[in-house]
């Protein structure tokens, strides 16, 4: 087997395109963060296969801070692919606090990552796969009305996010950062909002389009408004929209929370894979 690290995007996304692309829908996150690197958006990112007589059986990509995200391709070496990475990283020094991929997969990387360096795991969010490619159309819809974010709504979608941060147990955004991630969001019109009476009320965007499919991502509502119906009724109507674009639509959901994947059921989202988040730290720690 062989280890190879790509420093050029391109060169990386000509080379396992033609291996993952066919399943865009259960590997979204890759392919989406993948055109985003290409776009510029990351700085130093990480990129790397591993291969056997020629053949792609593993991908990594990771855009620090966030976790190194692993796809194994072939069952029978899984064990090997996760001890060669191991190797790969202590060796290099490739620093990661974190891990995403397929739950077997990734939960067997953890078990030999503890094992090799001693970190203690944490289990940072058990999710669940889901795909829509028809809205139902029987669900009763909450009052109010949708919209795209303007730039007025900066302010709120900035702190609603630090919320959705805290909702969700993701590491704390610097303000300066989330300032300048929101005005490019409203920029580009990726951010829509459920108002009733003036009230913006919840909020949802989208994100990393592919050949076929678009994620949903940072759906939220302010604890105030919760159990009335508007992300549901957002959702629906913002995917229904999506859907006259692309193929089918795309979200991850806490497990742990049993209102929002049932909710996104109701929608007509079908879970596709489970997948999940572990952090490492030191014992110490």
């Amino acid at each position: 087997m062989t280890f190879t690290q790509y420093h050029d995007a391109n060169e990386f996304s000509k080379k396992v395109l033609p291996v993952i692309a066919h399943e865009d829908d259960v590997f979204s996150l890759f392919l989406g963060v993948l055109a985003s690197i290409k776009n510029g958006v990351y700085e130093n990112p990480f990129m790397a296969t591993i291969e056997h007589d020629g053949e792609i059986i593993a991908l990594f990509q990771m855009t620090p801070p966030h976790p190194v995200n692993m796809i194994y391709l072939d069952d029978s070496r899984l064990d090997a692919c996760i001890e060669l990475f191991i190797k790969h990283s202590i060796e290099e020094n490739i620093e990661f606090t974190s891990i995403i991929g397929l739950k077997s997969m990734a939960s067997r990387f953890a078990e030999k990552w503890k094992v090799t360096t001693g970190m203690e795991e944490q289990l940072l969010m058990d999710q669940g796969l889901y795909r829509l490619d028809t809205v139902n159309e029987q669900l009763a819809n909450s009052p109010g009305n949708w919209r795209l974010a303007i730039e007025t709504d900066c302010k709120l979608i900035q702190n609603w996010y630090h919320l959705f941060e805290q909702d969700t147990s993701l590491p704390v955004t610097p303000e300066h950062i989330v300032e300048e991630r929101v005005q490019k969001f409203v920029s580009v019109r990726e951010v829509f909002l459920w108002e009733v009476e003036g009230k913006v009320v919840s909020m949802m965007k989208k994100s990393r389009p592919t050949k076929n499919g678009i994620t949903v991502a940072m759906v939220f509502t302010p604890q105030e408004e919760r159990r009335k119906g508007y992300a549901r009724t957002l959702v629906a109507a913002i995917s229904k929209e999506l859907l006259k674009e692309y193929k089918f639509c795309m979200l991850y959901t806490d497990m742990m929370n049993p209102t929002s994947n049932k909710i996104y059921q109701e929608i007509g989202y079908k879970k596709i894979a489970d997948s999940v988040h572990i952090g490492f730290m030191n014992k110490e720690e």
